[in-house]
């Protein structure tokens, strides 16, 4: 069932699967924010845990002699969660606690929490994910959100960027399709031109060590969205190919297995580690600037 909350400027709508965000529409210019699933890639802002992406096995792992396996971007992102307008009705939590299934995929205990907030302009997005069970509970999280950039005939992808703020140093992660060692590379992250042909030569711009802590979409010079997301380390920018005009703004806490990786599964790269008992939490948020 969907669920919709609204403010003088903002209409927000949320959905299953995941909870996700189904529309951010600015009432004032009557423009939709999202990516619509509408083109070639069926998703729109998932939430990706207990793993971004996958392990270079296709999602497959060992954990104390068994093996497991998950799909791409772990498990909250294909689950129905329980979701409620909160009584302000300035707010929609959403829940998810392990269930048996979940467990023989990933075998820890784990309660979810995502909360959506309205403010002036846009929507905040709360994060909360305790450790439920008695065994330390290795994880990984990132977000995936989709924006539109095409509005109207006479745009086009390419008169699109993303600059960054605070401008500073970080290293690009240079990857590659058939599991070779990476390459990290030392990079300004300033202002990216919206590029197809840099989507097609790197996958994914994936970008490590970040000071940034907001990217602003813009059309030419005139800015039209912001994504504040302050204690990612990572972000990384995304798009299906030359027939879409979306635009993937995606802060990371940990990333899919670039390479083989031969270590243990709570010992890959970036992996966060809670205690039973133990909550980790997160926040970004998404404001129209127009």
């Amino acid at each position: 069932m969907s669920l919709t909350i609204q403010n003088d400027r903002i209409s927000l709508t949320t959905d299953n699967p995941a909870g996700q965000m189904f529309s951010i529409l600015d009432k004032k210019i009557n423009q939709e924010l999202l990516y619509q699933a509408d083109e070639g890639w069926s998703g729109r802002n998932p939430s990706l845990f207990p793993m971004v992406g996958s392990t270079w096995k296709k999602g497959e792992y060992e954990w104390k002699g068994k093996t497991y396996q998950m799909k791409n971007h772990g498990l909250i992102r294909y689950e129905d969660l329980n979701g409620s307008i909160c009584e302000d009705g300035k707010s929609i939590l959403y829940t998810f606690d392990s269930t048996e299934e979940t467990r023989s995929k990933y075998p820890f205990d784990f309660h979810f929490e995502l909360k959506y907030t309205l403010i002036e302009k846009g929507v905040r997005i709360d994060y909360a994910i305790k450790n439920s069970g008695e065994e330390a509970l290795p994880f990984s999280f990132g977000l995936h959100p989709a924006f539109k950039t095409v509005r109207q005939e006479g745009e086009a992808f390419e008169d699109f960027s993303i600059e960054f703020f605070p401008k500073g140093q970080a290293e690009q992660i240079l990857f590659f399709s058939d599991l070779s060692p990476v390459k990290r590379v030392p990079v300004s992250l300033d202002e990216w031109k919206l590029s197809h042909d840099d989507i097609k030569n790197y996958l994914t711009l994936v970008y490590d060590k970040i000071v940034a802590d907001t990217a602003v979409l813009k059309y030419k010079d005139q800015p039209r969205l912001k994504v504040t997301f302050k204690g990612f380390p990572m972000v990384a920018l995304w798009n299906a190919g030359k027939e879409n005009n979306f635009i993937c703004i995606e802060p990371w806490f940990g990333h899919t297995d670039f390479e083989k990786v031969e270590v243990p599964f709570d010992q890959r790269e970036n992996t966060m580690i809670l205690h039973p008992q133990e909550t980790f939490t997160c926040a970004y948020s998404i404001e129209t600037m127009e």
